[in-house]
């Protein structure tokens, strides 16, 4: 009876089942795309060599399943700072990111901490630059800078915690260089605000880069744009004020000679 049924004709019907029912089969077995055979060693060692080739996405996947598989021990936490990186690479900031806060609050005590703060304050700092350079050429608004402090405080925690830490140096380049860029910010918005007549608001910008950013350059320009916003404002005891401290701190400041702000630039042109 058994081979009497199959050797009489499928019905078109019959046919489709089948293919589904194979297709279904197939998918059961084999629904991890065959990057679940090996060991967690092997899957480690296969996802490194996609990284090196730029296959960013299935080096993703992969470190997935070495990060599950190899739980609890330094492959596990290795495999999740290279998913880390992987994510950023290919362009996943978010996942990049909440990966390595659940990195640092799972392993306080890590030989990679030093590297996922490193990490962090690399993937909010790369971030901040491309927000930072498209203030070029057009029209301020308060803007989100929120990358570029959560950058700072990474790179803040790293040289504190890790001040023997191979990329601490690094970390402190990158600190002072965010800083100058967020008070040079600041500035842009005031200079802006003044422009354009907004004396209150270029007044308590330019006085918000003094507070917040005391050492930077972009002090003494801060310094004019106040005592300019209170001189149109008939505050003259203020204005006095600002005059004073730019003489005293910026003897030689060409604000002082030509008496008006530089030209409407971005933050990061220096002529």
């Amino acid at each position: 009876m058994i081979q009497d049924l199959f050797r009489r004709p499928l019905t078109r019907a019959a046919m489709v089942s089948l293919v589904v029912l194979l297709t279904g089969c197939s998918s059961f077995f084999n629904k991890d795309d065959g990057d679940i055979q090996g060991t967690a060693e092997k899957l480690y060692a296969d996802a490194k060599e996609d990284m090196a080739a730029g296959g960013w996405l299935n080096a993703i996947k992969l470190l997935e399943r070495v990060e599950g598989r190899a739980g609890g021990t330094l492959l596990a936490q290795q495999a999740q700072l290279d998913l880390a990186y992987a994510n950023w690479k290919a362009g996943e900031k978010a996942a990049a990111l909440s990966t390595l806060d659940r990195f640092i609050k799972l392993n306080p005590s890590s030989p990679g901490l030093d590297y996922a703060l490193y990490l962090r304050g690399l993937v909010n700092f790369n971030d901040n630059i491309g927000f930072l350079a498209a203030l070029s050429q057009q029209k301020l608004s308060e803007r989100d800078q929120q990358a570029a402090r959560d950058a700072y405080q990474s790179f803040k925690q790293l040289v504190e915690q890790f001040p023997d830490s191979k990329y601490t140096p690094d970390a402190k380049l990158r600190m002072d260089f965010t800083v100058n860029a967020l008070a040079d910010y600041e500035v842009h918005v005031a200079r802006y605000y003044l422009r354009r007549g907004a004396y209150i608001a270029a007044a308590n910008r330019a006085q918000q880069a003094i507070t917040t950013y005391p050492q930077t350059p972009a002090i003494e320009e801060a310094l004019y744009i106040m005592s300019r916003a209170y001189d149109k404002l008939g505050l003259a005891e203020l204005r006095d004020d600002a005059d004073r401290v730019l003489k005293g701190n910026f003897p030689q400041s060409r604000f002082l000679a030509d008496g008006k702000a530089r030209e409407d630039k971005a933050w990061w042109q220096l002529w």
